[in-house]
């Protein structure tokens, strides 16, 4: 069996907030620090172990998974960092409140915005402070790769051909990964990994802070799942 383990970083402030989070790099809350170090017990106690870890540029992931090597005695480990293990782009939305918005647009417009597998929010503005072409952290990235907005459907095309790539291959290979990354990413790969429709993955919701682990065939085919809490 070849196995993976992800983990959807633990509540950030901007979730505790309800706010459309995306791409701005938000702090974890006191309630994510905790979900990361029970995250890292969970594993340990569980006898896991890794050989290489994947996250995204986003520090409320990264905080997560240092967190979590922390509690497991493997800081050491090497961690490769991506921006196509972004959370989805919420362009113009994002910083906005969640219930404000629904309020000023409507509910059925917001929860197209949000859970509509191929319609984008409203672009972000070029002069907007959230602009990630204007952020250090992305400052080699070509400005026409860097998203203004994302549907999930943009977002599994940057992701899950990163993990075909990058990380697939060392699954397969017998290392043991771990990814650390965002609600929209995360349900970018379940999706490939599990063949859900596009109609049936809007509704896959990922808790904060829980391992989920994935157990594949040599075909790659999932043969279990389970959350580790």
């Amino acid at each position: 069996m070849k196995q993976l383990v992800i983990v959807r970083h633990g509540e950030s402030e901007w979730n505790r907030k309800n706010l459309f989070t995306g791409w701005v790099d938000v702090e974890l809350s006191g309630r994510g620090i905790s979900e990361a170090h029970s995250a890292g017990k969970a594993l340990l106690e569980g006898g896991f172990d890794f050989d290489v870890c994947f996250t995204s540029y986003l520090k409320r992931a990264i905080d997560t998974q240092h967190i979590i090597l922390e509690e497991m005695d493997r800081e050491w480990l090497p961690v490769y960092k991506s921006y196509k293990l972004n959370e989805r782009h919420y362009g113009a939305l994002q910083g906005l409140n969640k219930a404000k918005t629904a309020a000023r647009y409507g509910e059925e417009q917001v929860h197209i915005w949000r859970r509509s597998f191929s319609v984008r929010p409203p672009e972000l503005s070029e002069d907007s402070p959230y602009n990630a072409r204007r952020q250090p952290q992305y400052r080699g990235i070509p400005s026409e790769e860097i998203p203004m907005c994302e549907s999930l459907s943009d977002t599994i095309k940057r992701s899950v051909p990163y993990f075909e790539k990058e990380i697939k291959p060392l699954v397969m290979s017998g290392k043991r990964v771990l990814i650390t990354a965002h609600g929209n990413s995360l349900r970018s790969l379940i999706k490939y990994f599990e063949h859900i429709s596009d109609e049936d993955i809007v509704g896959v919701e990922i808790p904060t802070g829980v391992p989920l682990v994935y157990e594949f065939d040599d075909g790659f085919e999932v043969k279990s799942k389970y959350y580790l809490e």
